[in-house]
């Protein structure tokens, strides 16, 4: 693959990746709390930086009718972010958002896409994550993606005070061909 399939709006956007630091967390934090019941704490993204995972931010500029929540020093919106952790021959996503006013354009798709591609430039041959057993938009993602399903991990996220739920894990080979869709 030579260049990364990107969403309509990238061009108009100036989209970058940059790496997540400590500065960033407030922010990461503000957009991982607006999209999921369950985020992460900011000491867990903390922890991922202190560990030397690869974390990284996905952001663009704002469109003239758009105001970028939360607000970045640069003016431009914290569009999505990932973190993930190299293993031996492997890398397992541990995190990936799309802030979500941008959620349902293509971002998850585009990150997940340089993540393989990276992952492969680190000489990984398995991309491993979880999803939520109840997360099916996000399931039908990784399974266009060419992700497939391997397993479980019973009671691996929490669901309430009382109950947990169950996390499909996936793994997508780096050295198979890639989806055609």
């Amino acid at each position: 693959m030579d260049t990364l399939p990107v969403p309509l709006e990238a061009d108009a956007r100036g989209i970058a990746f940059m790496p997540m630091t400590e500065a960033d967390l407030d922010a990461v934090h503000a957009v991982e709390a607006s999209a999921y019941a369950h985020p992460w704490t900011r000491r867990h993204f903390l922890d991922s930086l202190q560990a030397g995972y690869p974390a990284v931010l996905l952001v663009g500029e704002a469109l003239p009718h758009e105001t970028p929540r939360p607000t970045r020093p640069d003016g431009r919106w914290l569009m999505g972010y990932l973190v993930a952790m190299p293993g031996v021959d492997e890398v397992h996503l541990l995190n990936i958002t799309v802030n979500p006013p941008h959620q349902r354009q293509g971002w998850a798709r585009f990150m997940l896409d340089a993540l393989a591609l990276w992952s492969r430039g680190q000489g990984a041959h398995t991309l491993w994550l979880e999803v939520r057993q109840s997360n099916a938009p996000a399931r039908r993602l990784y399974e266009r993606h060419g992700f497939r399903e391997v397993g479980v991990r019973r009671g691996y996220y929490p669901l309430s005070t009382l109950q947990r739920e169950d996390a499909i894990v996936m793994q997508l080979g780096l050295d198979e061909p890639e989806p055609t869709t």
